[in-house]
């Protein structure tokens, strides 16, 4: 397919509510939107750098400029026969893994439509329903946090993950164990610990958690390897993870259980394959984690989410958890068993609703 046009747009995006992470708080959400035209057919992406480098060093404005300036050039008039050859302009661009994915999601969304297939089928999905999770962020008290995991609970999420940081930790976890005895519960830290805070982790092994999320540093996968060997709970690694040789290291090391895959931080679906692979060659189960996307990330989110080796509960949830209103249409919903239906349409399976994304777009820039 010759590449005709492409468009990048940041986009600002209010949140329903104030989330709050060890990293700080986050009242709204900007991520740049990726549209590739090619013959007629347009592909959707969306790039998850944040506008803060907190959880990762990429900005929205590294990735603008890593897009526009790198990627963008190696792919803009070209014929592509497939989404690896629309990458080998950037074959030299060392990191910048949320840039890359951004432009990868869109070509991936472009190619699936060309062949009248859904983005799941190509990528090699096996299920029409995925089961999925929420995340609460930190919560004030105890109390307010079981009122906060009670509604998402009503609301029919199967599972619930609650972030913690120093000072905000045990009593959160005791309480909402207490509350809820029998729920599906895991711990997310964001790299808040050191290893001084084995004696805290191992107080959690009597909690019952699915897992303890990323508890030491967000470059760490020695270290975690000594905490894990110290726990019953299993150790899911998040930030550490950006390649497959990250994620080899860390089986070798024995540095957890788990490992949290974010196509954005891993830089694209074709990586996400190839981690989600190798996890399943060692029979280690893995799930999908969110950076807060729309609804074009969020459809990429499902679609890889139903391969088989997502086995736990993703942080996929309902457009509504995050935003009064969604940019594409249906919007996501969870349905009562906690699961949430994987598009079946051409492509990511939704439609943007170009009026709605105007409405959300702070910069615009064509290429073509």
């Amino acid at each position: 397919m010759r590449i005709d046009r492409i468009e990048l747009r940041l986009i600002k995006m209010q949140l329903v509510a104030p989330f709050e992470t060890s990293f700080g708080v986050e009242v709204d959400e900007q991520h740049i939107i990726v549209r590739v035209d090619a013959e007629g057919v347009t592909g959707w992406g969306e790039c998850v750098a944040m506008a803060d480098p907190f959880y990762s060093y990429e900005t929205n404005q590294t990735a603008w400029h890593i897009l526009r300036d790198y990627l963008i050039p190696g792919v803009l008039k070209q014929n592509i026969a497939n989404v690896d050859e629309g990458m080998v302009g950037g074959s030299r661009v060392r990191g910048h893994n949320m840039a890359k994915a951004g432009l990868e999601f869109a070509l991936w969304d472009l190619f699936a439509k060309s062949r009248g297939v859904s983005l799941s089928e190509m990528l090699g999905g096996s299920r029409e329903q995925i089961p999925v999770g929420v995340s609460v962020g930190l919560q004030s008290s105890p109390s307010e946090l079981v009122k906060k995991v009670a509604g998402y609970l009503s609301a029919g999420y199967a599972r619930v993950k609650i972030k913690i940081a120093p000072g905000r930790d045990l009593d959160m976890v005791a309480a909402v164990r207490r509350e809820f005895p029998k729920i599906l519960l895991q711990v997310d830290a964001n790299s808040a610990y050191t290893l001084e805070a084995v004696n805290l982790f191992r107080a959690m092994d009597g909690y019952d958690l699915l897992l303890i999320e990323q508890p030491l540093g967000y470059d760490d996968i020695y270290d975690h390897s000594k905490l894990q060997r110290e726990l019953k709970t299993r150790i899911c690694l998040d930030e550490s993870i950006h390649t497959l040789a990250d994620a080899r290291a860390a089986l070798e090391l024995q540095s957890c259980r788990t490992i949290n895959i974010k196509p954005g931080r891993v830089g694209g679906y074709a990586e996400s394959i190839r981690i989600h692979d190798l996890c399943a060659a060692s029979d280690m189960p893995v799930w999908h984690g969110g950076m807060l996307e729309s609804g074009i990330g969020r459809a990429g989110n499902v679609a890889l989410a139903s391969l088989p080796n997502f086995k736990l509960p993703g942080d996929i949830s309902a457009s509504k958890r995050y935003y009064t209103e969604d940019i594409v249409e249906p919007e996501f919903e969870v349905a009562a068993d906690g699961t949430m239906a994987v598009p079946t349409k051409p492509g990511i399976g939704v439609e943007v609703v170009i009026d709605r994304l105007d409405r959300v777009t702070v910069h615009r820039q064509e290429f073509g």
